[in-house]
């Protein structure tokens, strides 16, 4: 464990030297400055090699092979480091205990998935034991080869059930899900409507789509057409990263879907995510430039302020729903420049006292407590 260096910002001491009265939710401390150190939990490189970890989900209740509290990874890379071909989700106990939870197979697929399987960002568990995984797959690593991919949903045994796949799903990049009842709303970031074609250009295309399952006991999940509601966000090809867009989502109070907007330095929010039936397009501006630095993973910290990890310079920011950057703290320094393409995906721990986050560089899951 390594106790990191933090930059704190606390609106309500700013106030009491100011003599200002501020309303409570800004008088609360922020949730990092209760977290001090940095550890790492287990390696995600499962035996056939698969690294470039990405997603990041935590189990909520056991179900088959799934156990709650532990941690599925999504890994992007094969072994061989090419971009969009991994095929793998680890699954890894908060005392460090790795195990492989599913291997796809992009030949023996129960449905279809345009390109095959290179596994993203975009991971969810659902509490009834669904495991749904984005698929932005490449044959040979790069953005040239690069296909719309899909939804992919396993059972609680790590079994691909079935896929989710045509308008709407274009390079599923990023996920968040909320569940009510029999139904689960699954909310996606696409960038790679119009990227490949564009050359490395940015293009105001990418999207965020909200797909509600029907959940039925003994039976497979039935998914609604995906409805737009975000749209025009920036994206682009790149080379180190493959391709750069709206990425993280974290499903906030009232129905408010922030979004990572990523090649715009932003954090946006879409509201009313679950009912709205028509785009937001960007959505309103929560908080841009500061201390983000290409903004990636987004998670809900327990007061409902937003947790954003930067891929510029390895730090994780947090911004209340109001849009003050209240705290930031170094989660990876090593490298040229300092902690740039280390993080992605994050999640507060079952215990609600934590962050996981996954560090490219390590090929780990870490977590900041």
């Amino acid at each position: 464990m390594t106790r990191v260096p933090r930059t704190l910002t606390i609106l309500a001491a700013a106030a009491g030297l100011l003599g200002t009265a501020l309303p409570a939710s800004a008088a609360r401390a922020p949730f990092l400055n209760s977290l001090t150190t940095v550890g790492t939990v287990a390696s995600t490189v499962p035996s056939n090699g698969d690294i470039n970890p990405y997603g990041v989900s935590v189990v909520q209740r056991s179900s088959g092979h799934l156990h709650r509290g532990w941690v599925l990874v999504s890994n992007f890379n094969a072994a061989s480091n090419l971009q969009g071909t991994g095929r793998t989700i680890t699954q890894v106990s908060p005392a460090g205990k790795a195990s492989l939870f599913a291997t796809i197979d992009p030949a023996h697929l129960p449905g279809r998935c345009p390109g095959g399987v290179g596994l993203t960002t975009a991971l969810s568990v659902l509490s009834s034991g669904w495991v749904i995984v984005g698929s932005l797959p490449t044959t040979d690593g790069t953005a040239t080869t690069a296909k719309a991919g899909c939804l992919l949903v396993l059972d609680s045994h790590g079994r691909v059930r079935e896929t989710v796949t045509g308008k709407g799903i274009n390079g599923p990049w990023d996920m968040a899900a909320s569940e009510k009842g029999n139904t689960a709303d699954l909310f996606v970031t696409n960038v790679l409507n119009g990227t490949v074609a564009a050359g490395g250009a940015v293009v105001n295309r990418g999207t965020v789509v909200r797909i509600r399952l029907r959940l039925a006991r003994d039976r497979l999940p039935v998914a609604s057409r995906p409805v737009v509601i975000g749209s025009g966000f920036a994206e682009h090809t790149d080379p180190a990263a493959l391709v750069v867009g709206p990425t993280g989502l974290a499903l906030g109070r009232h129905g408010k879907l922030y979004v990572a907007d990523t090649a715009s330095n932003r954090i946006s929010a879409i509201p009313n995510a679950s009912t709205r039936t028509r785009t937001a397009f960007t959505g309103t501006n929560v908080t841009s430039g500061g201390h983000l630095n290409s903004p990636l993973g987004l998670a809900l910290a327990p007061g409902g302020d937003v947790l954003s990890v930067n891929a510029g310079d390895g730090q994780i920011v947090e911004t209340t729903p109001a849009g003050a950057q209240v705290a930031t703290m170094t989660l990876d320094s090593t490298g040229t420049p300092p902690g740039a393409g280390t993080l992605f995906g994050l999640a507060v721990t079952a215990d609600r006292l934590g962050v996981y986050f996954v560090d490219d560089g390590t090929n780990t899951l870490n977590i900041l407590h």
